[in-house]
């Protein structure tokens, strides 16, 4: 199997592949049309289980893309990202195993899981109480925060003066969540425009749909600096993560969250070896490499 490839073809496939387009500076982005069965990838998937005790010769990793710069497709049709390198080292590089990705939306993606139409589930997913009661997570091997963009020529300079305004969010992801709470902080005086990807929250944007964007950190910045200078910006002040008492970016953070890799319930065995994997690349240096290819320099 060829590495850094991916079945298309599910619901979340086209909705993900239309939306490509939209990061404007985002360059390397592509439609896609090309279509897998549903049943060719339960087959594949139904194959994997096996004996618990056993790798899987090949496992099937559902991801919402684009979402820059986690997972994306180049211009010439390659997935490629963050979790594609992390994958690559984990399940090759580690574990000697093949695996291919299957786009999907994100608001699904759990569900999609459960119902066996992959294995795991790669796509910059934050661990939360929530979600632990439907799936597991592997140890945690990313840092975010939830932040807000808007652009440059906006009157908004401050949390508080988000109060009144409409912002624009992806569906199903800890951004919303946020953004629901500062909705309950303003007593009901914020309005949300959900999209199926980040990309369509990021063009409701620059069209002046909305006011800001409340999305993972890394993603945002990648959207700031692919759209040009001064033409989108970060809401700056102090947040969760000086009051956590992390390293705080001169930014707005709204939360601090960890992504992991999620397993269904009844697949502890394999979750261990990955957890295993997980730590001998950042053992051995790996991990630092590929974090310093997306977001150091």
């Amino acid at each position: 199997m060829e590495r850094r490839t991916f079945l298309k073809g599910s619901a979340g496939a086209a909705a993900a592949f239309t939306l490509a387009g939209c990061l404007g500076g985002g360059e390397g982005e592509s439609e896609s049309t090309e279509t897998t069965s549903t049943t060719e990838a339960e087959t594949t998937d139904s194959t994997e289980s096996g004996e618990a005790s056993e790798l899987p010769e090949t496992i099937t990793i559902g991801s919402d893309i684009p979402y820059r710069p986690f997972e994306y497709e180049t211009i010439e049709g390659d997935l490629t990202g963050f979790d594609v390198d992390i994958a690559e080292a984990v399940f090759d590089g580690q574990l000697g195993i093949d695996y291919e990705f299957k786009p999907t939306s994100f608001d699904s993606i759990i569900p999609s899981l459960n119902n066996n139409n992959f294995r795991i589930i790669m796509s910059a997913m934050t661990i939360n109480d929530q979600r632990a009661q439907e799936v597991d997570f592997s140890d945690p091997y990313f840092t975010a925060y939830q932040t807000v963009i808007v652009r440059q020529d906006s009157d908004i300079q401050s949390r508080e003066d988000l109060r009144g305004t409409t912002v624009g969010v992806q569906k199903g992801t800890t951004g919303a969540d946020a953004a629901l709470e500062l909705q309950e902080e303003f007593d009901g005086e914020l309005e949300l425009n959900q999209y199926d990807q980040v990309t369509g929250a990021f063009q409701a944007l620059v069209n002046g749909q909305v006011v800001a964007v409340i999305n993972d950190n890394t993603v945002n910045a990648e959207f700031v600096n692919n759209q040009g200078e001064g033409e989108v910006r970060f809401l700056q002040g102090e947040g969760a993560a000086a009051e956590s008492g992390e390293n705080a970016p001169d930014y707005l953070t709204l939360t601090v969250e960890n992504y992991g890799i999620a397993f269904r319930q009844d697949d502890d065995e394999f979750r261990q070896r990955v957890n295993e994997a997980l730590a001998a690349i950042k053992e051995n240096g790996t991990y630092d490499e590929i974090y310093a290819e997306y977001f150091e320099g």
